[in-house]
């Protein structure tokens, strides 16, 4: 006779809801408050950088002027991309390829041109999250840059990640008010307590694997529509409106016909998100600066809309899809650029579980079959 099957009683919770998988000091989420470190998510929007942020992220605490200066230094000067690595993702295909599967590939080609990419030592580690921190951004701009036929752009190691990011996909001098929103925007999608990528990234650490392979596995997770692609589909619907006369009519009606309104609703966020709040007013401000101020009226209509219909509140893809929009920025690019900002989260997640590290082995509540015998 078949042995029994073990029965496990504890909480099985469809998507882990709920369901407290490890002990963190980096990101908070209490009601409607986002803290990084302690600090509110407010607060470090509207006197932070991101190079301080990330900062912060890794060493639970905020750097002196002089630790900012030189990490600064140390981020500009890895954002250059080697000669040899460059030629290689040129080859690869760009034509019908989804830039996050191409990204994917991009950061784990990057082991092969790093000495230091099996190292496991936290010194060896920080080194490895600056360098691949550094250069998540011209990745992505590489990337927009091969598939339209343009010359990659050096990156300015005396400029910010963010005035980098935009120099390099535009060719030109990027606007000191758009570098600040874009400078927030990073800061705002730098982490998120356990979301979905971070916890692939914790999963793949656990193991003993090296950073490019839990970075990989994290931009892996984050290409799912259900986690990193939502604005893309947010600015997609705001086009596919039109105009703002037909705005209410085509959200009642998707509603009607139980049709998904992306950019709303969270599962840890029950009293709205606060980022989305900071977004709300960065969407009116630059799509009024850039002539197009119907882009923020349209989602503001949405955003009423969907509330008084549903209840639901907006998160934080809703507004930045256009926010990226006003920017110039194309829409496929959206995810990607999460992760130019995610990075600065995911490896503070993987050093945080290398300093009590176990690894991850979850069991499974049996529900198939018992007893079978083979005639």
């Amino acid at each position: 006779m078949a042995a029994p099957v073990e029965i496990y009683e504890g909480a099985v919770d469809k998507g882990l809801e709920g369901v407290v998988a490890c002990t963190t000091g980096i990101s908070s989420i209490v009601d409607a408050t986002l803290c990084f470190r302690g600090y509110t998510i407010e607060d470090l929007a509207a006197k932070s950088t991101f190079e301080e942020v990330t900062y912060l992220l890794w060493n639970d605490r905020l750097p002196t002027a002089d630790e900012l200066k030189a990490f600064r230094k140390e981020l500009g000067a890895n954002q250059t991309l080697a000669p040899e690595l460059v030629k290689q993702l040129q080859t690869l295909p760009t034509k019908g390829v989804h830039p996050m599967a191409w990204l994917r590939t991009a950061v784990s080609m990057l082991a092969l041109w790093d000495a230091d990419s099996q190292k496991l030592d936290p010194a060896s580690q920080k080194q490895i999250g600056t360098r691949l921190t550094a250069k998540m951004g011209s990745l992505v701009a590489l990337f927009d840059r091969i598939r339209n036929g343009k010359p990659l752009i050096a990156a300015n190691p005396e400029k910010s990640l963010a005035w980098n990011f935009l120099h390099m996909v535009f060719g030109k001098e990027p606007d000191a008010e758009i570098v600040r929103m874009f400078d927030v925007c990073l800061i705002l999608h730098a982490d998120h307590e356990l979301n979905c990528s971070a916890f692939s990234a914790r999963v793949t650490a656990s193991s003993l694997s090296d950073i490019y392979s839990a970075i990989t596995s994290a931009v892996g997770t984050l290409k799912g529509p259900l986690h990193g692609g939502a604005n893309e589909q947010v600015m997609l619907m705001l086009k596919r409106i039109g105009n703002m006369e037909q705005t209410v009519t085509f959200i009642k009606d998707a509603l009607a016909n139980k049709e998904k309104v992306m950019g709303f609703g969270h599962r840890v966020y029950k009293n709205g998100d606060p980022r989305a709040k900071i977004l709300r007013k960065m969407s009116e401000d630059i799509t009024k600066k850039i002539g197009e101020p119907h882009w923020y009226q349209m989602s503001a209509m949405i955003d009423d809309t969907v509330q008084k219909e549903k209840g639901l509140l907006p998160n934080v893809d809703f507004y930045s899809a256009t926010v990226y929009y006003s920017m110039g920025i194309p829409i496929d690019l959206y995810t990607p650029i999460f992760a130019v900002s995610r990075i600065s989260g995911w490896m503070a997640h993987i050093y945080e579980q290398a300093t009590n590290n176990r690894i991850y082995r979850p069991r499974g509540k049996w529900v198939g079959k018992e007893g079978l015998k083979h005639p």
